[in-house]
């Protein structure tokens, strides 16, 4: 059962007992008797947060903004956003392991050394220093990243793969593109999103757009955006001062595209509505380019050992590298990936067919590409230990297939951001949560 109020760790209960002397042991302070050991913050479901985990993330977060150079909100308004936010955490990990989404330590390892390499950094152990240098405990970031990338199987599970996109969507975007010139412009914008709940009253609506017009208000009369996006925004960036990064023309709704074309760096939009609630955008910065008109395919097979809790990383590479020197012996790529491969090409012989850039993740197009034609390379991916083969190459025209495949991925970038917060606010609004800190829900 649940202690709801404040965690405490009792002392002393009993009444005073005679020592092996004879005499009575010292009096204790009533005030010692009763240690405080931590507050219970919010209840949500059957976890608890705690003032101390609050407190951390709240240092973490302050430590951040003020190595960012961002002026920090009140107090109580940074305090209500990373409490808000952890909440939101704390239902996706539930939802997570009550629904069999885990990431387990093989699989956050690739993706520790990976982040390693992005940040130019040896090897792990090298990076884990830094990190220890710059007072981040290890063994906390590891299940930071973990988290992270629970959030991000969660979102593709349960919006990126149900997403539909209709033909006549696929064609009045292609169709707006044609008649913008098909600008590859790309605008860096940073936002604040102020949520509208599903099937919200009229009067919850007002307020969410009451909401928008005091951050515009705030903005227009000088004050820091990430500031304000920090103090009001209900986006998941919120406390990194809403920070989109660059997103290119064809991933912005028209809406929203037609608006920024009018801005200049350093300008805000209005507030907008859309179907999550009210935006305000910042354009930081706007750039162009020039569409690619040919792109390079492989056609390339492979054969993958997936790891798991029963084959270790070590296992699953000695396994691969031992069908390769089988192959290397004169055995059939094609036999061996129908027996051993554990990706679902097994049954083609392990054929991928043609692949554009972009089809696959990252480790195995980068070693794809540096293989030549019929050469093998072994490659460790987040899903296991990869042999690959590339069979050709060509170069290929963008063709109306493709640009409608494109055109599909854009809608889908931009509808599933709304889709997100659809779902995660149901998923919050499910939950059972009870504030002990004068939060109301």
């Amino acid at each position: 059962m649940l202690c709801l109020g404040l965690l405490l760790l009792t002392v002393a209960q009993a009444a005073p007992q005679v020592d092996g002397g004879g005499q009575p042991p010292a009096k204790i302070d009533p005030q010692q008797q009763t240690r405080l050991i931590d507050e219970v913050v919010v209840v949500v479901n059957d976890d608890v947060i705690t003032r101390q985990e609050l407190d951390e993330k709240l240092r973490a977060t302050v430590g951040q903004l003020q190595k960012q150079g961002t002026p920090l909100p009140p107090a109580d308004v940074l305090e209500k956003q990373m409490l808000e936010r952890m909440i939101n955490e704390l239902v996706q990990l539930q939802f997570a392991k009550e629904t069999g989404v885990r990431v387990d330590d093989a699989q956050l390892d690739l993706a520790i050394k990976r982040i390693a390499e992005q940040n130019k950094f040896a090897d792990v152990a090298e990076f884990r220093a830094r990190l220890e240098k710059d007072g981040i405990d290890y063994a906390k970031y590891r299940e930071e990243v973990r988290n992270e990338m629970i959030f991000t199987r969660l979102r593709e599970r349960e919006v990126e793969n149900k997403l539909i996109i209709s033909d006549s969507e696929v064609d009045g975007y292609l169709a707006n593109k044609a008649k913008m010139g098909d600008s590859t412009e790309e605008f860096h914008l940073a936002h604040i999103l102020v949520v509208v709940p599903e099937q919200a009253s009229a009067e919850k609506i007002q307020a969410s757009r009451a909401r928008a017009e005091l951050a515009y208000s705030e903005l227009k009369s000088g004050a820091d955006f990430a500031q304000v996006a920090a103090g009001i925004s209900d986006a998941n960036d919120a406390l990194t001062g809403g920070d989109l990064g660059w997103r290119a023309s064809d991933r912005l709704p028209p809406a929203f595209l037609d608006v920024l074309r009018k801005l200049q760096p350093g300008q805000i939009t209005a507030v907008m509505r859309s179907t999550s609630g009210f935006h305000i955008l910042k354009l930081i910065a706007k750039r162009s380019g020039s569409a690619p008109v040919v792109i390079i395919e492989t056609r390339a097979r492979h054969i993958l050992i997936k790891t798991s809790e029963i084959m270790s990383d070590a296992e699953a590479k000695r396994r691969i590298l031992e069908i390769k020197q089988r192959i290397d012996g004169g055995a059939d790529f094609a036999e061996q990936a129908k027996r051993y491969s554990e990706d679902g090409s097994a049954q083609q012989g392990g054929d991928l067919g043609w692949l554009s850039p972009g089809q696959t993740v990252p480790e195995f197009e980068a070693a794809m590409n540096k293989l030549q034609i019929n050469q093998m390379g072994v490659v460790q991916s987040q899903f296991g230990w990869h042999l690959i083969q590339v069979l050709e190459r060509r170069n290929t025209d963008v063709s109306v297939q493709q640009q409608r495949q494109q055109a599909r991925v854009a809608i889908g970038t931009f509808k599933s951001d709304d889709l997100y917060q659809d779902w995660l606010r149901q998923l919050r609004d499910r939950a059972f949560v009870e504030y002990h800190t004068g939060q109301k829900n």
